[in-house]
């Protein structure tokens, strides 16, 4: 049946709901159908065309969505050109090594490219084992686990430990993930500011008693903003409180530590003290998805009551086995982190020597440059193309617009000469800039 319901049927509903009065409606062929909203008139489609109408006017084209041609590390092919590119997160240039192609192609013969199952019923390998022994291994915890999407990886974790009565601490620039993840768990949530333990202390000090359970959410190299947590400090609050610690090293395996072990290993922390360790598997390691490491309860948990889990096709054998390779190829090849930090360092130095703002970011991969206006990042973000470098804004809204930078990712096969080119060529775009929107205004 389409349209509004027979009259009959709401003679029906008034029986039943006394008081409730239906409109009289006698014949069906008068009824007009229920409109069809417009997806043009939802406010998130309203905001991205007033970005682009704004964008159009001052004749500044959009730098999302451009397209690449090969293999893109620290070289892409763009609209027939190869650019230096600063847009890839293959920070230890991994995803070019022979025999993450090898081992792939050896695999895929054998097992297919699909598992083709949830691993709980029907898709589980030996080859997720094996990468989940490994990075166990890797970090020094118990076990781990992992699943498809590094997004849903924060959010099951979230929505599988926390529930309603509980709380979540989570720093203010944390990852959208994170967020999405308190949403669904209904736990309370409370967002505290960027790098701060003596707020969240002060928090907890006087509304511990209030919760249940309590889970502090931190990064161990903010995406957006290069900088890193004091961890000790926030193991030390979650032993005060009874409190469990999830850290989010999705940009910090490969990047942070002597080894690439992150956070952990960079400030000298045992990962026994961390519950919930969370990573991707889609930087460093050359693939895609996630995984969370921790206890061997953590792990009982995951497998068998995480919706991300449970309920999703596993990994399948191209990414398992490229992520396991990668890893491997970390282990025995740790000259790449050093290369990796020596190219930061450099980036920080010229950019400071330069003028440009890194706000506060430390030597890492991670490295923006704070523009200050949205459309003007964008703009120098093309200018930057058309003199032969790859590097993506970051605007408003995923930043306040005074805060909309340059986002550069460094890869381990960057050379000093790209470095101080690209740094260069930007200080002289972000000048120009400032004219040509004085003009434009």
């Amino acid at each position: 049946m389409t349209g509004r319901p027979h009259s009959d049927l709401m003679a029906q509903l008034r029986a039943a709901h006394k008081g409730f009065e239906a409109p009289k409606l006698t014949d069906e062929a008068e009824l007009a159908p229920w409109p069809t909203p417009s997806l043009a008139d939802l406010e998130a489609y309203e905001r991205i065309a007033i970005s682009h109408a704004a964008a159009d006017q001052l004749g500044v084209a959009s730098p999302f969505f451009r397209a690449l041609d090969g293999s893109a590390g620290t070289e892409a092919v763009m609209e027939g050109a190869a650019r230096v590119n600063f847009a890839s997160y293959d920070y230890l240039s991994i995803n070019h090594h022979k025999a993450l192609a090898t081992d792939v192609a050896e695999a895929v013969q054998h097992h297919g490219v699909s598992v083709s199952a949830s691993r709980l019923v029907g898709g589980e390998r030996g080859l997720h084992q094996d990468l989940e022994r490994a990075i166990a291994s890797f970090l020094g915890t118990e076990d781990a686990a992992v699943m498809v999407s590094g997004y849903l990886t924060n959010l099951s974790a979230i929505r599988t430990l926390m529930g309603e009565g509980d709380l979540v601490l989570a720093d203010a620039r944390a990852h959208n993930s994170i967020y999405e993840g308190i949403r669904v768990s209904q736990a309370t949530h409370v967002s505290f500011p960027h790098n701060d333990p003596d707020w969240v202390d002060d928090y907890l000090e006087t509304n511990r008693q209030t919760f249940r359970r309590v889970l502090i959410a931190i990064e161990g190299l903010y995406s957006m903003d290069g900088d890193t947590p004091d961890l000790a400090r926030f193991v030390e609050l979650k032993k005060k409180y009874g409190a469990w610690l999830l850290l989010d090293e999705a940009h910090s395996i490969g990047v942070l530590g002597a080894s690439g072990r992150g956070l952990c290993e960079e400030q000298n922390v045992d990962p026994r003290d961390v519950d919930v360790i969370m990573g991707t598997l889609s930087k460093s390691l050359c693939s895609c998805g996630g995984f969370l490491a921790g206890s061997k309860v953590l792990g009982e948990l995951i497998r068998f009551g995480a919706p991300g889990f449970v309920y999703s096709v596993g990994l399948s054998v191209p990414n398992t086995v490229a992520a396991r390779t990668a890893l491997r190829l970390l282990e025995t090849e740790p000259e790449r982190v050093v290369r990796l930090r020596n190219l930061s360092r450099r980036f920080q130095e010229i950019a400071h020597r330069l003028g440009l703002d890194t706000a506060e970011a430390e030597p890492y991969a991670v490295q923006p440059i704070i523009i200050g206006d949205s459309l003007r990042a964008v703009w120098v973000s093309n200018a930057l193309l058309a003199e032969g470098f790859n590097v993506l804004p970051i605007i408003a809204p995923a930043v306040p617009n005074q805060a909309a930078r340059l986002r550069f990712f460094l890869n381990a096969d960057h050379t000093a000469e790209d470095i101080t080119r690209v740094l260069e060529v930007t200080a002289g775009l972000i000048e120009r800039s400032k004219d040509q929107f004085q003009r434009a205004g």
